[in-house]
C-alpha cells in the first residue's frame, strides 16, 4: 500500500525536499511544485519588500495584499512546475529515453494546456507551446553544459 511522506533538509547551498507518494510521476510533479512554488513565492516577497523600503511604509492592507500575491504567484509557478516535471516524465516513459526531446515535448505541452486553462485563443496557444518548448529545450541544453 503506497503511503505518503515529506522530509526536507538544509544544508548549505542546496536546499532539498523529498515527497514519497508511492509513485514516482507523483513524486516528481509534487517536488517541481513545492520547489518552484516556493521560488516564486520568495521572489514576490522580495519584490515587495523592495516596494516597501522605497516607500517608507506598510499599512495591514498592503501586508495582507503581500500575502495574497505571495500565495497567488507561488500557486502558479508551483503548478506550471508541476505539470512541465509530470509531462516531461510522461515523455520519458512513453519515449523509453531520457533525451532533450523530452523536454521539448514537456514544454510544448505544458505552453499548450496552460495557455488553454488560461482561455487565450488559438493562435496564443500556439505561440505558447512554442515558447514552452523553446525554454525546456534551451535549459536541457544548458544543463548537459555544466
Amino acid at each position: 500500500m503506497p503511503w505518503s511522506s515529506f522530509q526536507g533538509s538544509l544544508s548549505t547551498p542546496k536546499v532539498d525536499v523529498i515527497v514519497d507518494t508511492g509513485s514516482p510521476f507523483l513524486n516528481r510533479t509534487v517536488d517541481g511544485f513545492l520547489k518552484i512554488g516556493a521560488v516564486a513565492a520568495m521572489r514576490t516577497a522580495a519584490e515587495e519588500t523592495y516596494y516597501v523600503v522605497k516607500s517608507g511604509n506598510i499599512s495591514h492592507h498592503k501586508f495582507e495584499q503581500s500575502l495574497k500575491k505571495m500565495c497567488k504567484e507561488g500557486a502558479y509557478w508551483g503548478t506550471v512546475a508541476g505539470v512541465y516535471t509530470g509531462m516531461e516524465y510522461g515523455m520519458e516513459r512513453i519515449r523509453g529515453t531520457r533525451d532533450w526531446k523530452n523536454a521539448m515535448l514537456g514544454g510544448a505541452l505544458t505552453g499548450a494546456v496552460i495557455s488553454a486553462a488560461s482561455n487565450k485563443g488559438k493562435d496564443k496557444i500556439v505561440i505558447d507551446a512554442i515558447t514552452g518548448g523553446a525554454i525546456a529545450t534551451a535549459a536541457e541544453f544548458l544543463n548537459y553544459l555544466t
